[in-house]
């Protein structure tokens, strides 16, 4: 193997804006200025530690602008004290453009406007933190669309991608961000405010003899601009992806001298974006999809050219270990099966104008490849949007897979000639196998631009020095292919010491130039892509680091997929930010209803890491801005599907909490929701009676007002009733049946509804079985994690293994009627017990009735519901752990019309939505989409949700009643308004 590097390993090397010791004058400065945000706390600097890359820096404070003048007071504030500043979006970058010692710009949570959208011009005029599928959407009323479209899609700001040049799958069609700016509104960190974009010569020539600062800058951008053109349209990649470096090839003649498009990719080291002037392109509205297999990905690559001959809008490529990994991971499981046989995988994509235009296109495509040696297969528009599924999970198959060592970001944004991609890549993995490493490849393969997660030891100083000379090496092998070491990620902390090798030195002269005109002080983003002194290099200020290893604590949870290691666990989140989307999907709805960083995925995990691994927290189980920020989650369970890497901060809570009651008490309301089992039990001791007697408090004002203060409950909620008489009351005896199945009594069904598991019961005995129903107490222990009683909550598991053995060794289906009892056993049964046979037994054999009827109930037929509209919404749940596919599939069966709504989360889980001061984020969350389409539901429209939870959302939001899914397909008399 080649013989290691010489560069020293320094984790933490001085740079001179490290040493900035003013915080907290500053701190006041801008409380007094600023009308947003501002704040310097240790945890919000935690949260802004990081990016989606492998470094960390923890910068000085946080500002939160409410507009443009916020803005300019805080460049302002900065500019007194010498403190420099980092303009951050969706914080979603790769390579630590987006950490720095630096007062941080967070533009996502107020700037976010669209001011103006002219489809006549074809332009728009958008604040920087403006999501770009905001933009997208807006734009598509009316048949156009902004061109780049990242994999982040979902949470990436235009501000974020103007900074880094961002492209993704359709920059094949529309080009770069860098290609679709019209102009910039921009502030100087000396406070100077232009608005700049492409320039005549007449206009250079009159900003020039207009003087001041303004002239100044554009006579030092004629003087690079003429100074150095030759030497740009020599050494500047001819690719489309060359994202690396200043565009100091938009100031030449023949691209208009566009200051603006100079200033994108410039990662927030010159100027900060105040808003933006966009190009918007007309979208072919019928698309239509190839995919293409070959017997290995280099093959693939080879031919790319052939393809792009038949002018493709998108063409993608992946590989054969990215489908491995992906199925390893579960991910996209059911997508995976439409691709075409092979190890070298094309997605082809065509765009029409018409139906027969975009057909036509395919077909002419089809005859050519016919030639080749690719196994081709055509997409329906059905089948499309599955396709696309599995090349959107490439990310999550490449991270944290069972039995690998963990993938890093570092060598995976190289872009080169099309035509030379297939020696590119043969050459790279060559390199890879020399140095022992190995990762899946995808990317715009069209473009010639590949991503990889390559297993890079960044944990020892030796697997540190390893990977600097990897870099050094694979830098050699793009440049040799004509080719840029960023075609999209950008240059940042990863690639910035890398730059003189593919520019060479005069170049690198006029970048240094070219940063002086906007930013003589070096205060914007210093040390990152370029610096007139010295750019931090790729193996400083790693996250982990020479030396890392995860901290080991006593935990109750055992967290078997994350080596045994709670700070482990919590080192899973990458940055991407998946969970700072607004819709669709379930995840983060904390984060959907505040927008805050600390109410995400992505932030209660890296808050977590710091608290085990850093030392800007106080290292402390008790920490309050931990279980601040840990508040509003509502453990719904969502993160842990729909995170790329599977994420699971509802876990994470309980553990958290288990640990801080140990240093703080339980409030008295944790008791009253936690062990709501106990009460409800004491409360049916006398069915009939002491149900009467429970419920009365309940129905006399003073009384339940008091109940509600004492323990902290909205006075706008109702608390449940008990039902007369508990499902279980109702049971001869306890007898236990030979039935193959166990129909489970959860606490809010045999308590409150017995209704829906004597309609279950029902369903049952019509599809041909005999449930039995244990007549004695049991729980599955459901709301002590969200208060952290673990130690209780293993017990009530370690009851149930005990008392149904003879069940679980027998095989006995257990069906469940609420999701949030199933989940107990599909999950955290599993982590308190990961080695125990019983317990995997028994979660094996946890199904919900739907399932069981779709998968164990042979010639089940549910009655007949033609003509019936019904609206059905998910448990988180049951959407997160075990999917609702069998439960619309029966319904839809019934002949009814079946709506299942992207509604997320209810709001109101479990308890959550009763505390008092987390009411208004529980009908924030209810209202995005799932109470508006109650209301606008006709009466006869049967509503459906299985969650006890969901159901009490529907009925006090709305005044309607939600049925269980048994209720709709029971032979019972059915009870609905």
């Amino acid at each position: 193997m080649t013989s290691v590097s010489p560069f020293p390993v320094l984790n933490n090397t001085h740079h001179p804006h490290e040493g900035f010791d003013a915080s907290r004058d500053l701190e006041k400065k801008l409380q007094s200025v600023i009308r947003g945000e501002v704040r310097f706390d240790p945890a919000s600097r935690a949260l802004y530690a990081v990016d989606a890359s492998n470094y960390r820096q923890v910068p000085i404070g946080l500002v939160i602008p409410r507009d443009a003048a916020d803005v300019e007071a805080a460049i302002a504030a900065c500019r007194e004290f010498g403190a420099p500043i980092l303009a951050r979006g969706g914080g979603t970058s790769l390579s630590g453009q987006c950490c720095n010692v630096a007062v941080v710009l967070d533009f996502s949570k107020y700037m976010h406007s669209i001011e103006w959208l002219d489809p006549g011009k074809k332009l728009a005029y958008v604040q920087p933190g403006i999501v770009l599928d905001r933009v997208r959407e807006a734009a598509e009323e009316h048949h156009l669309t902004f061109a780049p479209d990242p994999a982040t899609h979902s949470r990436c700001t235009l501000g974020g991608m103007i900074g880094n040049n961002s492209c993704g799958v359709h920059a094949l069609m529309g080009g770069k961000t860098v290609d679709n700016i019209h102009s910039l509104n921009i502030a100087l960190y000396d406070g100077t405010k232009l608005s700049v974009g492409a320039t005549t010569e007449e206009e250079l020539s009159a900003i020039i003899a207009g003087g001041g600062r303004s002239g100044e800058i554009y006579t030092g951008l004629r003087r690079i601009r003429d100074q150095y053109a030759d030497l740009v349209r020599k050494r500047f990649p001819r690719i489309p992806r060359r994202v690396s470096g200043y565009n100091l090839d938009e100031l030449l003649p023949e691209n208009g001298f566009h200051v603006a498009r100079a200033l994108v990719g410039s990662e927030g080291t010159c100027v900060t974006v105040l808003g933006a002037t966009l190009h918007l392109k007309p979208s072919p509205p019928y698309r239509r999809l190839v995919g293409l297999g070959f017997a290995d990905p280099f093959i693939a690559a080879d031919h790319v050219p052939f393809v792009l001959e038949y002018k493709p809008i998108g063409l993608e490529g992946f590989d054969g270990m990215l489908v491995d990994f992906m199925k390893r991971k579960e991910l996209a499981v059911d997508d995976v099966v439409l691709l075409p046989e092979g190890r070298g995988h094309l997605l082809v994509e065509f765009g029409g104008w018409s139906a027969e235009d975009a057909d036509a296109q395919v077909e002419r495509f089809l005859q050519a490849i016919a030639q080749t040696p690719a196994v081709v297969r055509s997409y329906s528009s059905a089948e499309a949007p599955r396709v696309w599924h599995v090349r959107e999970s490439a990310l999550g198959s490449t991270v944290f897979i069972p039995g690998e060592p963990h993938g890093w970001e570092g060598w995976e944004d190289a872009g080169v000639p099309p035509e030379k991609l297939g020696s590119f890549l043969r050459e790279t993995f060559k390199l890879m196998k020399e140095f022992d490493y190995r990762s899946p490849m995808y990317g715009h393969f069209g473009e010639g631009c590949v991503h990889m997660r390559i297993n890079f030891d960044l944990e020892s100083e030796p697997g540190i020095r390893k990977f600097r000379t990897f870099l050094d090496l694979a830098t050699d092998i793009v440049i040799a292919h004509g080719g840029s070491i960023s075609g999209e990620h950008g240059d940042g902390q990863a690639r910035a010491a890398l730059l003189p090798k593919m520019f060479g030195p005069e170049l690198m002269q006029a970048f240094r130039e070219f940063k002086a005109l906007w930013d003589p002080l070096n205060k914007m983003n210093p040390g990152k892509l370029i610096d007139p002194v010295n750019v931090y290099e790729p193996h400083e200020n790693l996250r982990l680091g020479a030396g890392y290893e995860s901290k080991k604590f006593d935990t109750y949870f055992q967290f078997p997929d994350d080596k045994g290691s709670f700070a482990e666990a919590t080192l899973r989140c990458v940055g991407v930010g998946a969970c700072r989307k607004k819709n669709p999907g379930t995840m983060c709805p904390s984060y959907m209803a505040t927008q805050e960083e600390r109410h995400s995925t992505r932030g209660r995990a890296h808050l977590l890491w710091e608290l085990m691994e850093r030392d800007v927290l106080d290292r402390d189980w008790g920490n309050e801005q931990v279980r601040e920020a840990l508040d509003l989650c509502l453990s719904c369970k969502a993160c842990k599907r729909e995170c790329p890497v599977n994420v699971d901060v509802a876990t994470y809570k309980a553990e958290f909490l288990a640990h801080y009651h140990e240093r703080h008490s339980h409030p008295l309301r944790d008791y009253a929701f936690g062990f709501m089992d106990r009460w409800a039990r004491l409360a049916s001791i006398v069915p009939g009676i002491t149900t009467r007697l429970a419920n009365m408090p309940l129905q006399i004002p003073g009384v339940v007002s008091l109940v509600k203060q004492t323990l902290g409950i909205a006075p706008q909620r109702e608390l449940p009733r008990f039902a007369a008489h508990s499902y279980q009351s109702h049971l001869a005896s306890d007898a236990r049946s030979q039935a193959q199945v166990l129909l489970w009594p959860d606490t809010w069904n045999n308590y409150y509804h017995p209704r829906v598991l004597q309609s279950a019961r029902q369903v049952l005995t019509d599809a041909g079985f005999a449930p039995y129903t244990p007549k004695q107490h049991v729980c599955c222990g459901r709301p002590l994690y969200d208060f952290g009683f673990l130690k209780e909550a293993r017990g009530y598991l370690e009851r149930v293994l005990q008392q149904f053995a003879p069940q679980i060794d027998a095989g006995t289906t257990f069906i469940f009627l609420e999701p949030s009892c199933a989940s107990v056993f599909r999950d955290e049964l599993l982590n308190f017990f990961p080695t125990d046979m019983r317990a995997k037994r028994l979660s094996d054999q946890t199904l919900l009735l739907s399932q069981f009827l779709a998968q164990k109930a042979v010639g089940y037929k549910p009655p007949s519901l033609a003509g019936q509209q019904i609206v059905l919404h998910g448990h988180c749940h049951h959407k997160s752990l075990m999917k609702m596919n069998d439960e619309f599939a029966i319904l839809m069966a019934t002949g009814a019309q079946v709506e299942m709504l992207d509604s997320g989360c209810c709001g109101m889980a479990g308890p959550f939505g009763f505390e008092k001061e987390k009411y208004e984020v529980s009908q924030t969350l209810g209202e995005r989409v799932l109470l508006p389409a109650v209301r606008m539901a006709s009466p006869e429209t049967l509503l459906v949700a299985d969650g006890f939870s969901c159901r009490e959302q529907i009925a006090q939001s709305t005044s309607r009643r939600a049925l269980h899914f048994a209720e709709v397909i029971s032979s019972l008399p059915r009870q609905h308004s």
